[in-house]
């Protein structure tokens, strides 16, 4: 019961999740640069690179969300399968030449300075790493390893919604400095996302080895 009941959680989490970054997301789409984020990086807006990348960046996160989850629900893998790997080679586009870059030139600006710029460096990096080769794994038909980078690739993208959830804990619980709330968030974001997906990987592989 437990088992088919947990597709259907997953899903409503998904959905909620979406919902929020939507709520986060739809005031970008008149492309003002006085709202919401941009008011604290009114010293690189002017910059065409940045503000490019940044628009890019956040109007396809929400695609990312639902596309990486269509790789990980088991009913519509084994009915739509088409579908699947046709959300698969969007995700793999629009992440690998799109988002990825974006992110990575956001992150030589982040606020926070060094710390917060290694780590969102550190992310944009092995996101896009993770995701190509997940691809190549596939194209080898490997796909107990296509399946490992796609939870490692889809445990980054989630860390734009971890990262807020965790920026709303420390603030509600420990009021720091805006600024020390930021370096601190840049690493928690995504680091124990992906500690979480290598556990989850480490599990998959042992249950595999006791069950042969």
């Amino acid at each position: 019961m437990f088992r088919h009941a947990r597709p259907i959680f997953l899903s409503i989490v998904l959905a909620c999740f979406t919902f929020l970054m939507l709520r986060i997301t739809v005031p970008y789409l008149s492309l003002n640069t006085d709202i919401g984020f941009l008011r604290i990086k009114q010293w690189v807006i002017h910059k065409d690179v940045w503000r490019i990348a940044f628009f890019i960046h956040v109007l396809s996160s929400c695609f990312l969300l639902i596309a990486g989850f269509t790789q990980f629900y088991n009913p519509l893998r084994q009915k739509l399968s088409k579908l699947h790997r046709y959300m698969g080679m969007l995700y793999l586009v629009i992440l690998v030449f799109l988002s990825g870059p974006a992110g990575l030139i956001m992150a030589l600006y982040a606020n926070g300075g060094l710390p917060s710029q290694t780590a969102f460096t550190m992310l944009s990096m092995l996101w896009i790493f993770f995701t190509i080769k997940a691809y190549v794994a596939i194209l080898r038909r490997d796909f107990i390893m296509h399946g490992n980078f796609m939870i490692r690739s889809y445990a980054l993208t989630l860390s734009a919604l971890t990262l807020r959830a965790w920026k709303y804990l420390l603030v509600m619980f420990f009021q720091p400095h805006p600024m020390d709330a930021y370096m601190i968030v840049a690493w928690l974001g995504w680091v124990p996302n992906l500690l979480l997906a290598e556990w989850l990987i480490y599990r998959k592989m042992t249950f595999r080895i006791l069950s042969a």
